[in-house]
């Protein structure tokens, strides 16, 4: 087998992006300012894409299939029907790289219905690296995984979840798709400070970042993708751009979509956030 570390670099250059939804084909089609993409991969069929995905690949625009139901924190090996789809969507969209979440979702048969934090201790990342290797030889391309937001940490881990990832991207050379709001998310229900996680990340695997809005209710924070991105999210942006040069920073917005000017609005704010590095240094 390849070295992991050189057959799963990830860092195409990618730009300021958003995730495409079928609720905003046109709004994307028509926004200035949009270098790539991110698609749900369970909500297409590599066989019969959206016109709007093929409109946009036509004018060159990368697109990164997005898993949220292959599982590589469980104790099952993923499934090869979804690797399988995951690794058509690829191809059928001509994308750079694939990207999943480092999240629980079933076990026995049963669906949890939400990403859940993976235990992080010695035992479950040796069987999280088996999956992780598995979905890599089942793939065209790179994979990248995404930390989550979680509500509640298992009361046995042993290391946090930088250092869980980091010891991950060691054993196999997977990327990292970083998603700030989801640290901003950890910091405020869980305490775990945000910064601390981005000096301990192994930012030089970077694939690319996520940004999204949310809210606070009975003193939790939802990560919703429904509203702006609060100041903290993009201050975090801000504090990971000063440590290392992201391939690309991707909005995401998943329901009560605000107009094309406000969409337009987050991909600038991003931006300004990312050029604060600079100015900062």
């Amino acid at each position: 087998m390849a070295e992991p570390g050189a057959r799963q670099r990830t860092g195409v250059e990618l730009g300021v992006g958003i995730g495409w939804r079928a609720e905003l084909d046109l709004s994307i089609e028509r926004m200035p300012g949009v270098d790539f993409l991110e698609v749900v991969a369970e909500n297409i069929r590599p066989a019969d894409l959206p016109e709007s995905l093929r409109v946009l690949r036509t004018r060159g625009l990368p697109v990164v299939p997005h898993g949220v139901s292959l599982g590589v924190g469980g104790a099952e090996p993923p499934s090869p029907a979804r690797l399988a789809h995951l690794a058509a969507c690829a191809e059928a969209l001509d994308s750079p790289l694939v990207s999943e979440h480092l999240a629980f979702v079933r076990g026995g048969g049963i669906e949890a219905g939400h990403l859940l934090p993976v235990p992080r201790t010695r035992e479950s990342l040796q069987v999280i690296t088996e999956n992780v290797r598995r979905a890599q030889d089942a793939l065209p391309v790179p994979l990248a995984l995404e930390n989550v937001a979680a509500i509640f940490g298992w009361p046995d881990d042993e290391l946090t979840e930088a250092q869980f990832l980091a010891e991950l991207v060691e054993r196999t050379g997977v990327g990292l798709l970083i998603d700030v709001a989801n640290l901003y998310t950890n910091q405020f229900n869980l305490g775990l400070s945000a910064t601390d996680a981005l000096d301990a990340l192994p930012l030089e695997h970077l694939a690319y970042v996520h940004v999204a809005g949310g809210y606070e209710h009975h003193g939790i924070w939802h990560d919703t993708h429904t509203t702006s991105a609060p100041e903290p999210v993009l201050d975090l942006l801000t504090e990971l751009c000063a440590r290392a040069t992201p391939p690309g920073v991707l909005l995401e917005w998943d329901d009560e979509y605000p107009s094309d000017a406000a969409l337009g609005n987050e991909l600038a704010r991003i931006r300004t956030a990312m050029s604060a590095a600079g100015e900062s240094g």
